[in-house]
């Protein structure tokens, strides 16, 4: 009722054609021109990438479609957050926040960082004044951070005063960086010279299928983005069914985009250099065009008018990641404002129907990242591909257990290839050595590892706020928080010791250049054997440096773990017995009205999903009470239906007895007792004829089974049972009537 009432007074703002936009426009970012040559051609070629992105692809498709299941079942605020925490509780539901969070803050601060880089490249030092310092070896300028932080205003403003012109501008430009790719592409395809070779088609060091696999496994940081269309659910102006096909075509044509700027990329290369993956390797020492593989391709094959084609395009790039970004995560945080699990400030709209208090919030926390520098926030955008891995995973759990519990058989199945993929994603980014690579930087291992910590802080701080035990049932979601906090102090640990030994081989190196004579019999000779020592030591204290610092945050999160078990085991004994005593009748010490209510929605549940085969409600009426209590009283009457609660307690010994009102009671047969229903039903029958006859004695009772398949609610079970007491009942006085 409650998403019926939010859906009816949504403002329905975005067409099919504008989610479109938003779907490729926040999946295509800075990156598509930087991390395609240096994370994707220079580690795996050209044909390792292209066959690595059409694989990518594929699995993409699948997470496509349960992406689409998801919307269509469920189309509210929040995407897979809302949607998890409906189908799989709030736990989960919280997971899922979480590293939503993380994955979108990270892009959107990455294309913010990459507006002082626009500057650069096509404006030169324009914006490099005022003070400057280094930070990770990145030069911030408060020129380039002030430009960065009016960008986010501007953008900030424009979002939080209305959602139809945000996104126009998204269609736009969408339009622009599509067709920019696309015509620059084709026309260097069909352009350059005949001699012109694509080779080498793979990189050297490691085999094809390595390679290919390497960028199948870090595609989620390619496509991210593009669900995001899922947090305005409630505000599209289409039928939801019409979203598939949004879905799988922006799927298909990100692919093609991230394709034509790979082959761009290297349809050209300046003459000093021996081929493209040369150039490539070195395009970090360059500056303006020739920094950019794809714009020194494009004034290549098409001069001034080919830069000015992708300088549009990639300015286009930026604004819909900038605009998408903003719009998504709001959402995101109106929604978790509205479920109580962010400030509920962030859940109140404008009178433009605009979350703007959420979108004021993401730009405050936006505001301070130009002046830390790109290079930290490269770090954070390395831990997108783990945290898009982990979001694309749980849409696909929360699809296929709803997709299970409605019959849906291709849903189930895709639910399952989902998160077996990405289960295999997310060991290949957390294990360094399975293939030739290292899929994050050590500092990434670390953010994540902090990220996890503030998650488990913070879900402490939900727990304990919880009056209503509606947190922490779901143990498996603290162990996965855990094991992914463990791996990754593992893998920190593990790549710390490999520098610290990298560095000990080096001084090893110089050591032996400047003494490359030495006898080992002699004064000297132990001086170099002392020095090996000292080199090993000094690999043994950063390894046992690192594992205490590793396990110290292990530790950590086992002790908010056992913390927040204690609570919610404490919190469950109390309301255990708040409960039982609210749910008991006070007369005939059996369970009362609302016992029989929270039982009745537990097994709704379960019809839901599925997870019910069989149960029997038995419904029972005390023959003549009105009689009793008016020839005898009152208090004959109360000991009337005290006796027939015992005697009901008595034959349905493990099932719950429910007085459900004044002479009525309810009984739900399960497990033992609906096994054995026929032979209890007989034995309350044999004492109900000794005493037929004395008003009051006996009761009419009559019993109905679940149907599956046709049965939806208990009430059609228990409606069944009560017209066949009422049938007994009338019978009963019939016969006395006609003797």
């Amino acid at each position: 009722m409650a998403l019926k009432s939010r859906l009816a007074g949504r403002r329905r703002t975005f067409s099919p054609f504008g989610m479109w936009a938003f779907s490729i426009g926040t999946s295509i970012g800075w990156g598509s021109f930087i991390v395609t040559c240096s994370a994707y051609l220079q580690k795996s070629g050209l044909l390792g990438t292209v066959f690595g992105l059409l694989i990518g692809m594929a699995v993409f498709l699948v997470i496509a479609w349960n992406l689409q299941y998801m919307i269509r079942s469920a189309p509210d605020a929040g995407g897979v957050y809302t949607f998890e925490k409906r189908v799989s509780g709030k736990d989960f539901g919280f997971v899922a926040l979480w590293f939503i969070l993380l994955t979108y803050l990270a892009i959107l601060w990455a294309n913010i960082t990459s507006v002082p880089l626009f500057a650069r490249f096509f404006l030169g030092d324009l914006f490099q004044f005022g003070f400057h310092y280094r930070i990770f070896g990145y030069e911030v300028w408060l020129g380039e951070a002030l430009l960065s932080i009016a960008a986010v205003l501007l953008i900030g403003l424009l979002c939080a005063r209305s959602s139809r012109l945000p996104g126009r501008m998204m269609s736009l430009a969408a339009l622009i960086f599509a067709a920019g790719f696309t015509v620059c592409a084709v026309l260097a395809l069909v352009r350059h010279e005949a001699s012109f070779r694509y080779e080498p088609l793979y990189a050297e060091g490691s085999n094809a299928f390595a390679q290919i696999v390497r960028i199948a496994a870090i595609s989620p940081w390619a496509f991210i983005g593009f669900e995001n269309i899922s947090h305005f659910s409630e505000e599209y102006a289409f039928p939801v069914k019409k979203v598939r096909g949004i879905l799988i075509s922006s799927v298909l044509v990100t692919t093609a985009l991230y394709l034509f700027v790979s082959l761009l990329s290297v349809s050209a290369y300046p003459p000093e250099y021996a081929n493209w993956l040369a150039y490539i390797r070195d395009m970090g020492n360059l500056d303006g065009i020739k920094a950019v593989p794809a714009f020194y391709a494009a004034e290549h094959y098409l001069g001034q008018t080919g830069v000015a084609v992708l300088m549009l395009a990639l300015f286009a790039v930026i604004l819909t990641s900038l605009i998408g970004n903003l719009l998504a995560l709001s959402r995101l945080l109106y929604a978790a404002g509205r479920e109580g699990e962010a400030p509920r400030v962030l859940a109140k709209k404008s009178g433009r129907g605009v979350p703007n208090r959420a979108v004021c919030a993401v730009v405050a926390v936006s505001v301070l990242v130009p002046f830390l520098g790109r290079t930290a926030i490269g770090w954070i955008v390395d831990v997108t591909t783990l945290g898009a891995t982990l979001i694309y995973g749980l849409i696909s759990h929360a699809v296929y257990r709803r997709a299970k519990a409605d019959g849906r058989r291709a849903e189930t199945v895709t639910g399952v290839i989902g998160m077996a993929l990405m289960l295999c994603f997310v060991i290949l980014l957390l294990i360094p050595g399975l293939l030739p690579f290292n899929a994050m930087a050590t500092e990434s291992y670390v953010l994540f590892i902090v990220w996890a910590v503030l998650g488990l802080a913070y879900f402490r701080y939900l727990i304990h706020r919880d009056q209503k035990l509606e947190y922490g049932r779901h143990f498996i979601v603290w162990i996965v928080l855990l094991v992914l906090v463990l791996f990754a102090s593992m893998m920190w640990v593990s790549r710390a010791t490999e520098k610290a030994a990298n560095s000990a081989m080096e001084q090893i190196y110089a050591y032996h250049q400047s003494h490359p004579n030495t006898d080992f019999a002699q004064e000297e000779g132990e001086a170099r054997v002392a020095f090996l020592h000292l080199q090993a030591d000094h690999i043994s204290r950063i390894n046992t440096l690192y594992s205490a610092a590793s396990l110290g945050v292990f530790l950590l999160c086992v002790a908010i773990m056992l913390n927040n078990y204690y609570f919610t085991r404490r919190l469950g004994q109390r309301l255990s017995v708040a409960e039982k005593q609210a749910q008991t009748d006070q007369l005939t010490g059996v369970k009362n009205r609302q016992g029989y209510a929270e039982q009745e929605r537990e097994i709704n549940e379960l019809i839901e999903t599925g997870a019910i085969e069989a149960f029997a409600v038995v419904v029972c009426d005390i023959n003549d009470l009105k009689t009793v209590n008016d020839t005898r009283g009152h208090i004959r009457g109360d000991k009337t239906i005290c006796r027939a609660a015992v005697l009901l307690s008595e034959v349905f010994r493990n099932s719950d007895v429910f007085r459900i009102g004044g002479d009525e009671f309810a009984v739900l047969l399960r497990d033992e007792d609906y096994d054995a229903r026929r032979t209890l039903l007989r034995q309350l029958d044999d004492q109900m004829k000794e005493k037929a006859a004395v008003p009051g004695e006996s009761i009419a009772v009559g019993m109905s089974e679940y149907r599956p398949g046709e049965d939806s609610l208990v009430l059609e079970v228990f409606t069944r049972a009560d017209r066949i007491m009422y049938e007994q009942k009338n019978a009963l006085k019939k016969m006395k009537n006609e003797k």
